[in-house]
């Protein structure tokens, strides 16, 4: 492997780990309704976990209230149940077409538990980063220690394995910030 592969691969896999930080940033509710916030969401579909969104549509029509229609209505009885096992503290009401969602106000309590949760999330997608940091850097180190590639071309790529990993933590560490702020405001 060359190491302009091995730093695309870097590259390719630290941008995973951002969606997937910015994906789990997404299922942490804030004051305002996000379909986001019901990605985690396993319904029991007869007999099989089944993700919220493969089941139904979400809309939001307020920005603490959402809508989800079920497909198949006879869905919706699993999905209530499904909302009312979660974590996310909704009320839940049938009103014959759909399930209406409403989202309380966040107590303080409530914002400071979210925001510690999207610290935590923040920490396993920097640990990510630098795990795909870790593999590269050493399959630099592997090329050179074949004698496949000079000193100084590993170096060199070190050098962008390094910019590419800062770049991946600022931009985590930047979502995190817009989150907090998010969750903070009332």
């Amino acid at each position: 492997m060359a190491i302009q592969e091995i730093i695309d691969e870097a590259r390719e896999k630290m941008g995973k780990a951002e969606a997937s930080a910015s994906e789990d940033f997404g299922g942490i509710q804030s004051g305002r309704a996000s379909a986001g916030m019901f990605n985690p969401i396993l319904v029991d579909y007869y007999g099989t976990p089944t993700p919220l969104q493969q089941l139904a549509t979400i809309a939001i029509p307020e920005p603490r209230t959402v809508n989800i229609t079920p497909f198949d209505p006879g869905a919706k009885k699993s999905i209530e149940k499904a909302l009312a096992e979660s974590n996310l503290g909704v009320s839940v009401a049938d009103d014959g077409q759909h399930l209406r969602v409403n989202l309380p106000m966040l107590t303080e309590e409530r914002r400071k538990e979210y925001v510690k949760m999207a610290r935590n999330r923040a920490e396993e997608g920097r640990v990510a980063v630098r795990g795909v940091r870790r593999k590269a850097m050493d399959a630099l180190a592997k090329l050179q220690k074949d004698g496949d590639e000079g000193e100084d071309a590993v170096k060199r790529g070190e050098a962008e394995v390094d910019k590419l990993t800062k770049a991946a933590t600022e931009r985590i560490d930047h979502m995190l910030e817009v989150k907090e702020k998010d969750l903070l405001e009332i």
